[in-house]
């Protein structure tokens, strides 16, 4: 089966087998030591805050951004980079808000937070449930996506190949907990790195002026920006444009920082505000890096077969996600094309071994511990290990069902899904955390309306851009919740006042005086 292609020969299957088993071995060593209860989800503080900040990234950056992202720019412009430039948006408002909160009230979850903010345990199951389906539905995506481009190539079943790809990262995150998935997110952000790195050197060596095209395409031939993308669309405010794009990605990355529990488990493996401010700015920093190579290598390749048209097919010419990977296969030399694919798998699979552990996280420790309080460490750890295999596997069978439908850009459904998931729920965060006197009712009500509106709009109004939603969901539950937290203070003669530390001016005082 390899043979009938260039890139795939023993010798690249070799170096893919051998990462494979790199990062099973990585995973397994770290599971030797026995770590249970929150030693298993949280680490046992021994992880240096640098890689930690690697695996941060490496869970944020995903085969969404290696294929979808250089797909973009392929196709069209770079309108796209200015949402990985909203990280510029999303780690000031990280660092301001929440990061000292988090530190202060050593949390053990991100809802644990909502719990202790607003005193409600079932405020923090309701954003635990709600990070569990958007965290299987973002796994399922970026299992589906990789396989379907590698199947469609090298004519490996495409079952087979999701299957493989979430048997390895349910091993590891099965048997190694936190301490494991941030060791081998670690080598697996590094491979990401040198592999995309790798691609852009050899596609520009390739073509005909080398640098000199790549400068001319982007600032003579539009393929930065065309006339079409506006930096602000007065016709229609909420459309799309590069204002529009910029700040409601910058929002949508604030949101997933501070109330997606995969991120927020990062921070809670230390309580030390200068290391999560490193690990914070170290993170975006790889993350524009990164978003910058990949739109660099799409519009390197519309350059190259543009100088090379017979070297591509016209179905493979014509589809954004897949035509990094015909590049991969074709044009690389041999060995070249099994690094790069485990830089593909790399990015897989530190996102799906990220989702397995965090979600068995959360459901232990803001779900099962409601349910079946004062249990032991052993049983909570061993509850999240079952959790964890369930988990993966239903993620395997849901990549499966979506690698048969038609999905024109996955990038850009996941960003949907996200700011419809994620945006109401962060709202009631940044809530508890700039306002003292917000309730309970206030956040419940504030979650359920901003959560109606977002979704009305999604599928009544087309004309305002996906970008927006979290920046409307996060306005709507802050004003919301204000409100209602007032009327029912005037209601019932009771003014509720939050409690100490959680929120950002008694965090901060709390910090100045240690």
């Amino acid at each position: 089966m390899f043979d009938e292609l260039h890139g795939f020969t023993w010798i690249d299957i070799s170096v893919l087998t051998i990462y494979m088993l790199i990062v099973l071995v990585t995973g397994i060593y770290f599971s030797k030591s026995k770590m249970q209860g929150k030693e298993f989800f949280k680490g046992d503080g021994s992880v240096p805050w640098f890689v930690t900040a690697v695996s941060m990234f490496a869970t944020i950056i995903s085969p969404l951004s290696f294929l979808s992202l250089a797909g973009k720019s392929y196709e069209g412009t770079w309108l796209l980079w200015f949402a990985q430039m909203g990280t510029l948006i999303a780690i000031p408002l990280t660092i301001k808000f929440l990061l000292p909160v988090y530190a202060k009230l050593e949390i053990d979850t991100a809802y644990h937070y909502l719990e202790i903010r607003f005193k409600s345990p079932a405020l923090r199951v309701l954003g635990a449930l709600m990070f569990v389906i958007f965290q299987l539905g973002r796994m399922a995506i970026v299992m589906y996506l990789p396989c379907v481009a590698i199947g469609s190539l090298s004519g490996i079943n495409v079952d087979v190949l999701i299957i493989a790809m979430g048997a390895v990262s349910i091993i590891y995150s099965y048997t190694g907990g936190l301490k494991a998935v941030l060791w081998t997110d670690f080598i697996q952000g590094i491979i990401l790195l040198g592999g995309i790195a790798l691609t852009l050197v050899w596609i520009v060596y390739k073509l005909d002026g080398g640098v000199a095209d790549m400068s001319h395409a982007l600032v003579s031939e539009g393929r930065f920006l065309s006339d079409k993308d506006k930096l602000i669309d007065w016709s229609n405010l909420l459309g799309t444009s590069i204002l529009v794009t910029f700040i409601g990605a910058g929002l949508t990355t604030f949101c997933t920082y501070i109330s997606s529990q995969d991120i927020v488990q990062r921070f809670t493996t230390t309580n030390s505000v200068n290391k999560l401010t490193k690990m914070t700015i170290t993170n975006g920093l790889l993350s524009i890096l990164c978003a910058s190579l990949f739109y660099m290598i799409g519009t390197a390749l519309y350059l190259y077969y543009q100088q090379n048209p017979e070297a591509i097919t016209d179905v493979f010419r014509s589809s954004q996600d897949k035509v990094v990977i015909y590049f991969i296969t074709y044009e690389l030399p041999v060995g070249i094309t099994g690094i790069i694919l485990a830089a593909l798998y790399a990015a897989s699979q530190s996102t799906i071994s990220t989702g397995i552990n965090s979600i068995a996280t959360s459901w232990v420790m803001d779900v099962q511990t409601k349910i079946t309080p004062n249990m032991s460490y052993e049983r909570q750890t061993k509850i999240a290990k079952y959790i964890s295999l369930a988990i993966g596997v239903f993620a395997v069978v849901v990549a499966m069902y979506l690698a048969r439908i038609d999905i024109k850009s996955a990038y850009e459904l996941f960003k949907a899904f996200l700011g419809q998931a994620l945006g109401a729920l962060a709202g009631v965060f940044i809530l508890g955390a700039i306002t003292r006197k917000t309730t309970a009712l206030g956040a419940f009500s504030a979650f359920f309306v901003a959560t109606a509106v977002i979704l009305y709009l999604n599928f009544n109004v087309r004309s305002i851009s996906f970008w927006t939603y979290s920046f409307i969901a996060i306005v709507l539950t802050i004003t919301v919740g204000v409100l209602v937290s007032k009327v029912q203070s005037m209601v019932s003669g009771k003014t509720f006042t939050a409690p100490h530390g959680s929120t950002i001016y008694t965090a901060r005082k709390s910090e100045a005086n240690s």
